[in-house]
């Protein structure tokens, strides 16, 4: 409860005094006295099953399994306050999920409460549905699709890791003190991010000031949401600064970037592409927004999208890794395999002997006969996903799968983290890190799709940034296993927290040393 009551406190004490008072004095006393002994959420008279959800906030996502396991079913509901009109259908049974997301998802759009949620987001490509999402769908995917940008990604991630990641783990190992890894993961921030001073940026801290909030946003009635707003309350006037900065960054960047490229700057990112094709297609321009106005709201999106995501993925794959010996060493045989294999294939590119350099830096090539590695990501996302839950309202009412009924005006809350860890989806063995899952009895990959495998979501929506994403993680922990020894500072129980991606609470501190092979 600490942090909703700083959250409350820290920007307008008069107004927050008397939220409080009405928490404090109305609901805390009734919470203690009828204190809910079950995992299933308590109904509050005229405050519906909201309070329960509001004591919990700082661990949701943990909740949410705890009320489905004890409720022995793949969905429950919970009631906002009588003159709130809210209420949520929670689910994690994946036919409910693919129904949403795939069979019958033009019924289930993002809704205008999500865009007033994510209202950073702009007009950005996740932040919209129908013909608007439908173009910039189409755009994104030719242009992450293309062999150029892959390219690209395989490049910037081979240099990062060899200049910047590696340099700075063997300095940390060199050091022989504790360090955060989520902080150290945070290398694709921008350029010189992990060099030995750490140093601050502008835009990385504006963005760190996001998740939280939405968090808080998505959690509030709209008429407690809006009043936070206007009164700029807590994480809302962070959010409100923090949107101006990382606008004005933005905004300049593109401005120069088009400069360039006027000039005859040759430059292959993202934001050049994207210029190029708005360039060639003024009917899909005028169709979208203004030009600079979506290309602001799109790099903001793909910003927020992949930079958190991915960073989510590595400190929770590490982590796993790390404390479970027979996994890491499983990867490192596999990987001393591939490093042979890709040694002897650049000794005959280059005539040059690779024996005895270091550091030895796998390429994108050099890690895609990697199966072990592959199903060990693939079991880390199972169990944690980068984005724990996703929203959805409903256009007309319909009946899923599983039963449950819901109707315009409703919220859907998809909770991807408790699939993962429920026995009647996965057995009991859920809760284990078992790359094994994810390979037939004859060593190989199991490719097709999953019908409960949710981490890059499923249907028209699902993630066009899969395989980068693949790319970029495979080159990251594959640089960091090999050379290096990840020892987990022994500390507190491991929980996640309140963020819209999924986090540790306290980072995790580790103790980095070069391995020897």
């Amino acid at each position: 409860m600490d942090d909703i009551h700083e959250y409350l406190l820290s920007s307008c004490p008069s107004i927050s005094k008397v939220i409080c008072c009405i928490f404090l004095c109305i609901l805390l006393p009734l919470g203690l006295c009828f204190k809910n002994t079950s995992k299933a959420p308590s109904y509050w008279i005229f405050f519906g099953t909201f309070p329960d959800l509001l004591w919990n906030c700082n661990r949701m996502y943990e909740k949410c399994a705890e009320i489905f396991l004890s409720l022995g079913k793949g969905s429950f509901y919970i009631d906002g306050p009588m003159f709130s009109k809210l209420r949520y259908l929670v689910t994690c049974h994946p036919q409910n999920i693919e129904y949403i997301l795939k069979t019958n998802y033009n019924n289930f759009p993002k809704g205008e409460d999500f865009r007033d949620v994510f209202e950073i987001l702009g007009d950005g490509i996740f932040n919209v549905d129908s013909d608007r999402w439908r173009i910039q769908r189409k755009m994104a995917h030719a242009e992450l699709s293309s062999r150029e940008l892959k390219t690209l990604v395989s490049n910037t991630s081979f240099k990062v890791v060899e200049e910047q990641l590696v340099p700075f783990l063997a300095h940390a190992a060199a050091q022989g003190i504790a360090h955060d890894i989520n902080v150290i993961l945070g290398f694709g921030r921008y350029e010189n991010y992990l060099s030995i001073e750490l140093p601050s940026n502008e835009l990385a801290e504006a963005l760190d000031d996001v998740p939280l909030a939405l968090v808080y946003r998505s959690m509030m009635p709209t008429v407690l949401l809006k009043l936070l707003h206007r009164f700029e309350i807590g994480e809302e006037r962070k959010l409100k600064n923090a949107q101006k900065k990382i606008h004005k960054i933005v905004e300049d960047y593109i401005c120069q970037k088009e400069k360039d490229l006027v000039a005859g700057v040759k430059s292959y990112d993202l934001l050049s592409t994207y210029i190029k094709a708005l360039d060639d297609e003024t009917s899909t321009v005028s169709s979208l927004h203004k030009k600079e106005i979506f290309l602001r709201d799109e790099m903001i999106n793909f910003w927020i999208a992949g930079r958190d995501t991915i960073t989510s993925g590595l400190i929770w794959f590490l982590w796993l890794v790390s404390t479970t010996p027979a996994v890491q060493t499983k990867i490192l045989e596999e990987l001393n395999l591939l490093s042979s294999h890709s040694k002897n294939s650049r000794e005959k590119e280059t005539g040059s002997s690779t024996t005895g350099k270091w550091p030895w830096i796998f390429g994108s090539e050099d890690l895609k006969g990697s199966v072990y590695l592959h199903a060990a990501l693939c079991e880390s996302l199972r169990l944690y996903a980068p984005l724990p839950f996703n929203k959805k309202s409903v256009a007309k009412k319909d009946q899923l799968p599983e039963g449950s009924t819901v109707e315009p005006g409703m919220e859907i809350m998809l909770s991807f983290y408790s699939v993962g860890r429920m026995p009647w989806i996965w057995g009991e063995e859920c809760l284990e890190f078992k790359p094994e899952r994810w390979m037939t009895e004859n060593g190989k990959l199991i490719t097709e799709p999953i019908s409960k495998y949710f981490p890059f979501n499923i249907g028209p929506r699902t993630c066009i940034g899969k395989d980068i994403s693949f790319t970029m993680m495979k080159c990251v922990v594959a640089a960091v296993l090999f050379k290096f020894h990840v020892e987990v500072v022994k500390s507190p129980v491991v929980c996640t927290k309140p963020y819209i991606n999924l986090h540790m609470k306290n980072g995790l501190k580790v103790n980095i040393k070069k391995r020897t092979i």
